[in-house]
Order: C-alpha cells, then sequence, then structure tokens
C-alpha cells in the first residue's frame, strides 16, 4: 500500500523541507497577490522538469505523469496568507510585513506539497496513471478553488485528495473521517430602514434599532426551533451598525453575519427563513427590509471509499496509532468546490503541541506549527496518491 523510497525520501530532506516551510512563512502573500510564492514554485517545478502552467492571476497547476497509464489523481495546497500582525517576535523565520501573517498553515501545505512531488518524481516509472499538483490561491476569500477549475484544474481528475495542517490536533495525529469535515460557510446582510426623529419624540418615528434588536432576539430560533437538531447549524450576528448620536432615534440599520451547515436541504431552508424574519419583524414596526445572502464555501464532504483509504494509508506510514477521531469543524473550506467535481476527501495533520507553543487556534497572532508535522503531511500526501493509483 505504501512506497518504501517515497518515505526514506521524505525523512532524508526533512531539513530542506522544513527550511522551504520557513521562507514562505517570513514572506506571506495575501489572495491573489501570491506572486513571488507563484514565481518561487514555478522555478521549482522547473528545475524538477515537471511539466507546469501558471494560472491567472497566481496559482500553478503541474503534472506527473507516471510510466504506467492510470488515472488521474489531484492533490491540492493551498498558499494565501491573511491579514493578521504577526504575535512571534522571538522567531527568527517570522513575517517580514507588519498586518500580513501565514496564521492558518497555507506555508507548511504548500511545502508538504512541493517535497511530496519530489518524492513521487523517486518512483515516476512506477506510478499507474498521473499526479496532478493544484498549488491554489485564494482560499482565504474562498474563491481560489473556483477560478483554478475555470482554469481547467479538475478537467480529467477521478479522485482529489487535499490537507490542511490542524494545531487543535495533537502533532502527528490524523483525522479523515467519512462525511461531514467542514461545513458550508455563507454571509448574509440585513438591511432595516425606519423613519428616524428627534430622541424626544419617538411618537413620530420608526425606530430602527429596535426593529435591528427585535430581529437578533428573535432569529435564532430559526435554527432552535425549525431545524432538526440532527441536522447541525450556526447562525451568528457578528456585526450590527445602528444609529448615529445619543439624541437621534435611527432611521436605518444594518445587520451582518454567518450561516453553517453541512446539507443543501438545511442551507437553503436558513436563507428562506432569514428573509421572512427579516420582513415580518420590520412589517410588525412598520418598517422595511432587505436581505442580501451571499453562499460561500460548500461543505467538505469526505467520500467514505477515499476517507478509508486515508485512514488505511496512514496507518501504513505511520503507525495504527495514528488515525484520530475528531468531531467536524463549522469552519469553511474552498475544498469542497473539489469535491462537488470527483470523489475524494480532506485530511487533517496534527501539528499542536504545547511544549513548542503550537496549539494556539487558527487565524491568531501567535499561531505557529509543530514542524514535525511537516513530513506527516508530505508523506501523506505522496503515498495517498501512490496508493490510490496504483490499488
Amino acid at each position: 500500500m505504501i512506497d518504501e523510497a517515497i518515505k526514506a525520501y521524505i525523512r532524508e530532506h526533512e531539513e530542506e523541507l522544513i527550511a522551504t516551510r520557513r521562507k514562505l512563512h517570513s514572506e506571506p502573500e495575501l489572495s491573489w497577490e501570491e506572486e513571488n510564492t507563484t514565481v518561487f514554485l514555478c522555478e521549482q517545478l522547473e528545475q524538477l522538469g515537471i511539466p507546469y502552467r501558471r494560472t491567472k492571476p497566481t496559482g500553478v497547476i503541474a503534472e506527473i505523469k507516471g510510466g504506467k497509464p492510470g488515472k488521474t489523481v489531484a492533490l491540492r495546497g493551498d498558499m494565501d496568507a491573511l491579514t493578521v500582525q504577526e504575535m512571534n517576535q522571538d522567531l527568527a523565520y517570522k513575517s517580514k510585513f507588519n498586518g500580513k501573517m501565514h496564521a492558518c498553515g497555507h506555508d507548511a501545505h504548500t511545502s508538504m506539497l512541493l517535497f511530496a512531488a519530489k518524492a513521487l518524481l523517486q518512483v515516476k516509472d512506477e506510478i499507474a496513471g498521473s499526479v496532478r499538483l493544484l498549488f491554489q490561491p485564494a482560499e482565504e476569500v474562498a474563491q481560489g478553488a473556483k477560478e483554478m477549475m475555470k482554469q481547467g484544474a479538475m478537467d480529467g481528475v477521478d479522485n482529489v485528495f487535499g490537507i490542511h495542517i490542524w494545531s487543535q490536533t495533537p502533532t502527528k495525529k490524523i483525522v479523515c473521517n467519512p462525511g461531514p469535515a467542514f461545513a458550508a460557510a455563507d454571509i448574509f446582510k440585513v438591511e432595516f430602514t425606519g423613519r428616524g426623529g428627534h430622541g424626544a419624540i419617538p411618537q413620530d418615528t420608526i425606530d430602527a434599532a429596535v426593529v435591528a434588536s427585535s430581529f437578533v432576539m428573535n432569529v435564532q430560533t430559526v435554527v432552535s426551533r425549525t431545524i432538526d437538531p440532527l441536522h447541525p447549524a450556526v447562525l451568528t450576528i457578528g456585526k450590527m451598525d445602528v444609529g448615529t448620536r445619543f439624541n437621534v432615534i435611527a432611521e436605518n440599520a444594518v445587520i451582518e453575519g454567518t450561516v453553517r451547515t453541512f446539507d443543501s436541504e438545511t442551507r437553503d431552508h436558513i436563507e428562506r427563513e432569514l428573509e421572512h424574519y427579516a420582513n415580518t419583524v420590520a412589517s410588525l414596526y412598520g418598517a422595511t427590509a432587505k436581505v442580501t445572502y451571499n453562499r460561500g464555501t460548500d461543505p467538505v464532504i469526505n467520500g467514505e471509499d477515499s476517507a478509508l483509504l486515508v485512514q488505511k494509508v496512514a496507518k501504513e506510514a505511520f503507525g495504527e496509532d495514528v488515525v484520530h477521531d475528531q468531531k467536524p469543524t463549522m469552519g469553511g473550506e474552498d475544498f469542497g468546490f473539489f469535491l462537488d467535481q470527483a470523489p475524494g476527501s480532506f485530511a487533517l495533520v496534527g501539528c499542536g503541541n504545547a511544549e513548542k507553543d503550537t496549539q494556539w487556534a487558527h487565524h491568531h497572532g501567535r499561531f505557529n506549527i509543530d514542524e514535525d508535522a511537516l513530513k506527516t503531511g508530505a508523506e501523506l500526501y505522496a503515498q495517498y496518491a501512490w496508493a490510490y493509483l496504483n490499488q
């Protein structure tokens, strides 16, 4: 099931793998700005002799064609950073740019996928099929996967596999359960319009603050009273903008929030109910409402065959106790768009280690990874491709 030459290559080049990740960590680039990362990858692939092409505006699609005919498996690693100020001041490889940081581990994903490609080259002639490498931009804004697919990323792909480094999972543990892994992540905005006026003359007004407050207090019953409790859902109000000064009754109120679900029926239901609740509350007070609902990422639902293959590969490569059971997260990931096009799965590779201070949450300024996880992720990428194509 696993190939010893792949394992040996990753082990022998671990220091180089770590150095590559540190270079990328120190030079973070935001979504759609990953120009230097793209150039670096193109140079690396050219040196390796792996055919590639740039996607627009950033990103790279490359392909390793095996020595035997067979299917095509795609491996995806994202590469964009976040608008987060790094707080790890003692790191020699901390971000060089204020307000920009690899606070989600995409520097690790890019490095692991690059070294997985290097390892697969060692057994290229024995591969039955092709391995497509997707170095994806703009995951953090949920746009990169769709754009890469428009440019042919998934054309002819039979199976797709991705990895996310995960600080909430212990180092060297791997999570890949069949079924839901990441939720659909949607954004909504509700704009209420009332009639403003003087704070001392409320009878001549329609107070948008009261309307918006009533909506906030009632809208949670969409989840608690209209959805089957066995279908997980989250509706969060994250922002409320209302009023201009202490003695003016507000004419306008704007509310923004997010919805997280795992299935399309629940997703559709919440979208409809948000519109219904907003209009009903507005009507109660004589105001009007406008609802804007934007669908972000699709849910990441691991295929059973693929997820079980990941578990089998992981156990054979790293030991029986490496597979870790963990509940799905309501976080969003645009890898779900790839799974809409082909079967596959998405694994979490643990990098949390309190002794190395790498237990901080993703998107936090103190986020970092236990670099022992890099060789696990790189090998898992390569061994999965090998196992899928040669099974």
